[in-house]
């Protein structure tokens, strides 16, 4: 599915459901991250990128305080009184939008004098491939209320905005690395975060002059980052931080391990090294950028993936094969992205392999008995923006 065609869902679909057009649609794309995995919260350092595949939404204005999602993907249209908007009295996706639009009010936005909306939601983001579906809609919505509304919040504040619905609503402790990708985003370029500071820098990827692509290996493998392995991870990093007496793992250094390997347990000691290391990957993979070019980063991509694996441990079986399969068949580089316990892979190619490497990807999925996997290209794009 095309951006046309998922804005042209959502403005079709607000039509349908509610009976008239709708007043704007805008869109926002989900992100792979390049490299830089579990270190956004960790006040470390994070270089996603917004990808070809967005969520769209479109609004409507209502002359009364009532909120009204629907979407695509669900019958029911949720309601709500924009006057009861709280974390705990929203659920399932509607948490999504309606816990943007309560997070925008604990961001300072003055929602005492605005009228309700109706929204409608269409998305080609794959869902549960970590690719962040869930901080598209956010993005989207984000956008479409703050200039409906006419709240005048820049970027980096909405970005704030779609995590703590993210955190508060959904319940889910992601850090802010999503969201600003999606925001932030721009053609061939990557977002490169300092998840401490917020400031970002958009870094040229020059993937197209080189003729590279960034595949996706959808695994299948479904995950969630509200129940267990993801809070039990962050809590290890808390834990690291806390008897190394700093404020986070973004201040101990990769010569502060050996000292770390005394004071900690053997499982809190790879969690802490897997986040200082991934950080120190980050800004090799920025450097590399800068003064060789994207074919120099493959080692940096193949090392985070062992670093998930062994250290964090957050890969499955069928992220390892996707991974090693890419690598043993021309990939410059691969790893899985995301969260972990699931979801996706990536591996930047030629674009000549890319068909030769999804055939033999399938052939090895297949021969270990794992269900088939969903395979397809990304290239860096456009933040969220105003579509009509």
């Amino acid at each position: 599915m095309s951006e046309r065609d998922v804005v042209a869902e959502a403005s079709d679909g607000f039509a349908a459901r509610y009976g008239h057009d709708a007043d704007g649609v805008w869109s926002a794309p989900g992100r792979v991250n390049l490299i830089g995995e579990h270190t956004d919260y960790n006040d470390g350092f994070v270089f996603p990128f917004a990808i070809d595949r967005r969520t769209a939404v479109a609004l409507g204005a209502r002359g009364d305080r009532m909120l009204r999602v629907a979407s695509t993907f669900s019958d029911e249209v949720i309601e709500i009184g924009i006057d009861a908007l709280a974390p705990d009295a929203v659920s399932g996706w509607s948490a999504y939008p309606l816990g943007v639009a309560w997070a925008l009010g604990e961001f300072g936005a003055d929602l005492s004098g605005v009228t309700g909306v109706d929204l409608f939601v269409a998305s080609d983001v794959p869902i549960g491939a970590g690719l962040s579906s869930s901080a598209a809609i956010e993005s989207a919505v984000a956008l479409a209320l703050d200039e409906h509304w006419g709240l005048g919040l820049d970027r980096p504040t909405l970005a704030k905005v779609g995590q703590l619905a993210e955190n508060r609503a959904v319940g889910a402790p992601t850090g802010i690395m999503d969201q600003s990708a999606s925001l932030l985003g721009e053609q061939d370029a990557g977002v490169f975060l300092d998840c401490r500071s917020l400031d970002a820098e958009v870094i040229p990827l020059g993937f197209d002059a080189d003729g590279l692509a960034l595949m996706v290996i959808d695994t299948k493998v479904e995950h969630s980052h509200a129940t267990g392995g993801y809070s039990a991870r962050r809590a290890s990093c808390e834990a690291g931080a806390a008897a190394m007496g700093v404020g986070s793992l973004r201040e101990l250094e990769v010569s502060d391990l050996e000292r770390a390997a005394s004071v900690l347990d053997d499982e809190t000691y790879r969690r802490v090294r897997h986040v200082v290391t991934e950080n120190a990957r980050v800004l090799d993979t920025v450097r590399t950028l800068r003064e060789i070019g994207p074919t120099g980063i493959g080692p940096l991509l193949d090392a985070s993936h062992v670093s998930m694996r062994d250290d964090f441990e957050i890969s499955v079986p069928e992220l390892d094969l996707a991974v090693e399969t890419a690598q043993a068949h021309g990939a410059i580089g691969a790893r899985m992205t995301g969260g972990g316990f699931g979801g996706a892979a990536i591996a930047l190619v030629t674009d000549a392999l890319v068909p030769v490497i999804e055939r033999i990807v399938r052939a090895a999925f297949a021969e270990r008995g794992y269900a088939e996997p969903v395979i397809f290209t990304v290239r860096a794009s456009q933040g969220a923006t105003r579509e009509r």
